[in-house]
């Protein structure tokens, strides 16, 4: 069986929209799928990467990469709105997806995408981020200042720095391909296919 990882920020636009297909990607191919939270701003840091890339592109890079984000929105039927607050600061719900029991984060991380790239909320906001909680939302609020939560994310950051990631989403299967981009699902497909 493949394992197929998926490393993610609620900060991209890019993790969302590959974030709708991995599951379904990986029951085609049977694989195991393992999500891998990280905090992108801390990658580029590590990297030495510019915090915000897309604000360094060219005025044509950036209308070709917005097009092209609505393209592959709307080649997956999947809602996508470019937020009114961007660059989004995702440090406190990547803080809350870790805080959250395993068998809840799955429910979060869709809610909370969907509020930042489909319905053009402000995930900063602790009224969005308790309606993308749910029940015990003020009580898994404050674990987000729990060093142990602030520490799992460092830790997962570092992880992904170590796997060489260097941006989102990233797939890697079996802990040796590694594909950046939604847009090279294909090629994950063609690799779980082996």
């Amino acid at each position: 069986m493949h394992t197929l990882e998926i490393y993610w920020d609620f900060s991209s636009p890019f993790a969302y929209l590959g974030s709708t297909q991995a599951e379904a990607l990986a029951a085609r191919h049977g694989a195991n799928l393992v999500w891998r939270p990280m905090l992108l701003g801390g990658v580029f840091k590590a990297i030495g990467q510019a915090d915000v890339p897309l604000f360094t592109w060219s005025d044509a890079k950036k209308k070709y990469y917005f097009d092209d984000m609505h393209r592959w929105a709307a080649y997956w039927n999947v809602p996508f709105r470019f937020p009114s607050r961007f660059p989004m600061n995702s440090l406190k719900p990547m803080r809350v997806y870790l805080a959250l029991p395993e068998e809840r984060r799955k429910d979060f991380r869709e809610r909370a995408f969907r509020a930042g790239w489909a319905e053009d909320r402000d995930l900063g906001d602790d009224a969005v981020l308790r309606e993308c909680i749910g029940p015990g939302a003020d009580e898994v609020l404050a674990k987000t200042q729990d060093p142990a939560v602030k520490k799992a994310l460092i830790d997962a950051t570092e992880h992904a720095v170590k796997a060489g990631v260097f941006g989102a989403p990233t797939w890697v299967v079996d802990g040796k391909e590694l594909f950046w981009g939604q847009d090279r699902l294909p090629l994950v497909e063609r690799e779980l296919s082996k």
